[in-house]
């Protein structure tokens, strides 16, 4: 029997980069080594067997919540490309689209996994940041860009000026090898316990204006509506 750690499944609306504002199931992965210091999901990195769900339950959970209605799946975590995921999350997204579901992975930009990537409809990017302490590897994005920009978007989440800096070199980078762009966002970082972060939506803002506009910045609307500590929405 296929079994999954999950944290969590739930129905929101798309609260970040380009789909914001689509109504989807999320499926949240249990279990992350990936250590992002600026994380809002810490609660998700141990790889706990409590959360030991099988893929008839997990399925089942997300046709409830869809009713037929919402077809739209957003796979996160926690990292679900874990290599120790990785054979139930192809069991899960092989059901998935077996049943007609447009399915996105949030993949961490700490690996390629192409027998995932595959399989997938769109998949978000997140180019690690200096103040994530998550070393990046623009190898890594221009070799992702160059397999699967079409079906894609890049997300950088932004602290400070360095941040944008490092996020705006590696743009460069991937333009000088002459392939296309996705889309690529930047998420002004909103960390649990502060206040709505204003000034640092509004550098970003600025940073990306003097730097020639090369950037979408888009906010995290949940953390707007419900605040920064609110899960399941």
């Amino acid at each position: 029997m296929t079994t999954l750690l999950i944290n969590s499944i739930y129905r929101a609306t798309e609260g970040e980069g380009i789909h914001i504002g689509i109504p989807q199931i999320f499926v949240r992965f249990q279990g992350c080594h990936v250590g992002c210091v600026n994380c809002d999901t810490k609660e998700t990195w141990d790889f706990d067997p409590a959360f030991t769900r099988s893929l008839d339950e997990v399925m089942e959970e997300i046709e409830t919540l869809s009713q037929d209605v919402i077809k739209r799946i957003s796979v996160t975590g926690g990292d679900p490309l874990h290599p120790s995921h990785i054979p139930s999350l192809i069991e899960l997204l092989t059901e998935l689209k077996r049943r007609n579901y447009y399915v996105n992975i949030e993949a961490a930009g700490t690996r390629l996994v192409p027998e995932v990537f595959d399989l997938v409809d769109f998949i978000s990017y997140d180019y690690k940041t200096p103040s994530t302490t998550v070393k990046a590897s623009k190898d890594l994005l221009l070799k992702f860009i160059q397999s699967y920009g079409p079906k894609s978007q890049v997300k950088a989440v932004i602290s400070d000026k360095k941040d944008f800096e490092a996020t705006f070199d590696a743009l460069h980078f991937v333009k000088a090898s002459g392939v296309a762009v996705p889309p690529w966002c930047l998420t002004p970082c909103f960390e649990p316990g502060e206040p709505f972060p204003m000034n640092r939506f509004q550098m970003v803002v600025k940073l990306n204006e003097n730097f020639g506009l090369p950037f979408r910045v888009i906010g995290q609307q949940h953390k707007w509506v419900y605040g920064a500590e609110a899960r399941f929405v």
